[in-house]
């Protein structure tokens, strides 16, 4: 069940032995991708480093083996022109630096930014941030810089909102980075929350 307000949220356990422990987000996305491609059921797994082991209290080195964070986590299915995957801490269409760029976030942080500091792995709702096509290079940068300690919000050409799913539609095709690696381009993308879809340790 996915988390409520104010609801304790995953508990402290040793790590179980054997456990796969994928080194970061794009490690964590392949063993999910390939789990699910054979038709059975994700297995709990554990993830050392990245943006959603940071959300989860974790990416610490040396943390595994030993007293980790056991929690359910929901799963981003991403559907791009006719394609699908999934994601489990982020998707990126475009590029922050000029026009078009949407982001959406399972996880508090893209690398060094703090961009959905509301975000919560586990609460059923993705949050998409979009970025002004008109914004500046200079007022990105700043943007950016202030991401660093999560203050870039509220802005006048940055919006963001949470929703258990999105649809988005440029005018041509985009490039689109699922969790931190480059997945293809599209021109229309649609991201659908899937909640409790993981066990995760970090």
């Amino acid at each position: 069940m996915t988390i409520r307000k104010g609801e304790p949220w995953g508990e402290l356990v040793a790590s179980p032995a054997g456990l796969f422990v994928a080194a970061d987000d794009a490690a964590a996305g392949r063993f999910v991708r390939d789990a699910l491609a054979t038709g059975t059921e994700v297995p709990p797994f554990g993830v050392a480093d990245g943006d959603l082991a940071r959300t989860m209290g974790g990416g610490v080195p040396g943390r595994f083996p030993g007293d980790v964070t056991r929690a359910a986590v929901d799963l981003l299915r991403v559907e791009a022109d006719g394609r699908e995957t999934v994601a489990v801490a982020h998707v990126v269409v475009g590029t922050w630096w000029r026009g078009d760029c949407r982001i959406a976030l399972n996880a508090q942080y893209l690398g060094p930014l703090d961009l959905a500091p509301r975000s919560h792995p586990n609460d059923g709702r993705l949050d998409a941030l979009v970025v002004a096509p008109a914004m500046s290079w200079r007022a990105r940068l700043q943007a950016r810089r202030r991401a660093r300690s999560g203050t870039h919000l509220p802005h006048p050409q940055l919006s963001m909102t949470q929703t258990a799913s999105v649809s988005w539609t440029f005018d041509r095709a985009l490039p689109v980075t699922v969790d931190g690696e480059r997945w293809g381009s599209a021109s229309t993308v649609t991201l659908t929350v899937l909640p409790d879809a993981l066990i995760i340790y970090a």
